[in-house]
């Protein structure tokens, strides 16, 4: 039975409320929106980023082939947005964001494999909080900032340290395939005011700081990035990395948990 012919009463139709947001392939082959309640899943029927209703949830979460939970036109990534994240690369904290791009060929979901390129020898893990961008936005303010906030969701921002050193600039090595995990899922009421991140090496602690410490706000990023560029519903704001950053070597599992948020969970595997 194809998505669409699911027997949803529609008495058991919900419209627009807080919630997680997952992509997921259906047992059809077929891609479709869903929320989590619980350990289960409901039906998103249109367009989350625009009008949409939800329905009941009777789809197990254990069951569903999770998928990237949005699709960016484009990744805008923070550096040196951390103190402590400056302080350990010996820089000082930037007067105004510092804005790199990831493409969205590096993007990968939960549980896919981070392929560390024959290019480099020192690939690191970067723990970071993602905003995802809900509506088409230029010019924002602090008075409708929070209108432009669709949610968000946990980024690594994986980074080969050695040919960020040897460039300058940082595209290549923020840029190969797979060099940006994203999800599970967007929370739509994450509050982002004081939450601890972590990430996790092969159950060793590497990373823990609280968004607390950014430097530069979520609000203010996102404020100062359609200043400069128009953004689109679904794009991305990785918002920097606390202190702790370290390598990542084939066999290695990595874990990035955001309190509140969930897990991000990626194998590291050698290009061959």
């Amino acid at each position: 039975m194809r998505s669409d012919q699911l027997s949803y009463p529609p008495a058991k139709a919900y419209y627009k409320r807080k919630m997680r947001i997952i992509r997921f392939r259906n047992i059809n082959n077929e891609i479709n929106y869903g929320w989590i309640h619980q350990e289960k899943v409901g039906l998103i029927q249109g367009d989350p980023f625009g009008d949409y209703r939800r329905f009941e949830a009777t789809l197990l979460l254990s069951e569903l082939a999770l998928l990237l939970p949005c699709q960016p036109s484009k990744i805008v990534a923070v550096g040196r947005n951390y103190p402590d994240h400056a302080a350990e690369m010996n820089s000082e904290l930037p007067r105004y964001p510092m804005l790199f791009m990831k493409p969205p060929s590096s993007l990968i979901t939960n549980g896919e494999s981070i392929m560390l390129p024959g290019q480099s020898d020192r690939v690191e893990h970067e723990a970071e909080l993602a905003l995802v961008v809900g509506k088409q936005s230029k010019n924002l303010t602090r008075e409708n900032v929070s209108e432009a906030i669709f949610g968000y969701t946990i980024a690594n921002d994986v980074t080969a340290r050695d040919l960020q050193a040897v460039d300058g600039q940082w595209t290549r090595a923020k840029g190969f395939d797979s060099f940006c995990p994203l999800g599970p899922w967007i929370d739509t009421e994450f509050n982002p005011s004081d939450a601890l991140i972590s990430c996790h090496v092969n159950n060793a602690l590497r990373q823990m700081g609280s968004t607390k410490d950014m430097h530069f706000k979520p609000e203010q990023l996102l404020i100062f990035i359609s200043s400069i560029m128009t953004l689109e519903p679904g794009d991305l704001i990785l918002t920097g990395t606390p202190a702790g950053v370290g390598p990542l070597t084939d066999g290695d599992f990595v874990s990035v948990h955001i309190d509140g948020l969930g897990t991000l969970v990626n194998p590291v595997r050698k290009v061959t």
